[in-house]
């Protein structure tokens, strides 16, 4: 007598996705300006930038800002050519110094008072303004806990509507999380004739792909 061994039959399973999403209000927001001058010699243009660049620097900590939260960058010095558009050959007429700061401000009530803070104190090139969360974790837990709720909604969905029992769950995987980004813009002002602000929301979004057992 032979015996062969009998294919065990592969249990039905069903795979399904969730996406969560969790907002919230930022509580910092990030400047990005510089300084920037001209002058007959690349000393005259550094002095200029790095007389201005102190104020700015001086009139923040003043204002409360954390040494921890400015940092400067993006220092740059070229020549500034002429003559081009007459034709002429082009020659050095002076020189072009920059350098950009990055300021976090923790407190987003004095946001728009140290906006026009910089500005009158020297600052004459805006890149840019962003918000952020100081502690995203909490914000991202929750975007999770969405994803996993709606991936445990839809896979009970899709197994009564093939008549099917819905088993244990046999995987659990984060596909991501990503980081806040700004979804929301809400014109506002923030002080008398301050620059205007709009802190807006932040969101967060989450992926999570789960595969369930499937019963008769």
């Amino acid at each position: 007598m032979l015996a062969f061994p009998v294919a065990a039959e592969t249990p039905a399973r069903l795979t399904v996705t969730g996406q969560g999403v969790a907002e919230a209000a930022p509580d910092m927001a990030t400047i990005t300006l510089g300084v920037a001058h001209e002058a007959e010699t690349p000393e005259a243009a550094m002095d200029r930038v790095s007389v201005d660049l102190a104020a700015v620097l001086d009139n923040l900590r003043a204002a409360g800002i954390e040494p921890r939260d400015l940092q400067t960058s993006g220092l740059s010095l070229s020549p500034v050519w002429t003559g081009h558009e007459q034709g002429q050959r082009a020659q050095i007429t002076g020189y072009s110094a920059s350098n950009t700061l990055s300021v976090r401000v923790r407190e987003l009530d004095g946001l728009a008072g140290t906006l026009d803070r910089v500005i009158s104190e020297g600052a004459n090139r805006f890149q840019g303004l962003s918000f952020g969360m100081q502690n995203p974790e909490p914000l991202r837990d929750e975007a999770r806990r969405r994803a996993v709720s709606e991936a445990l909604r839809k896979a009970a969905l899709l197994a009564d509507a093939a008549g099917l029992t819905l088993g244990p769950v046999l995987s659990l995987e984060e596909e991501g999380a990503d980081m806040p980004h700004p979804v929301r813009l809400e014109a506002s002002r923030m002080g008398g004739d301050a620059v205007p602000v709009a802190p807006g929301e932040l969101t967060i979004e989450a992926r999570v792909r789960m595969v369930f057992a499937l019963g008769e």
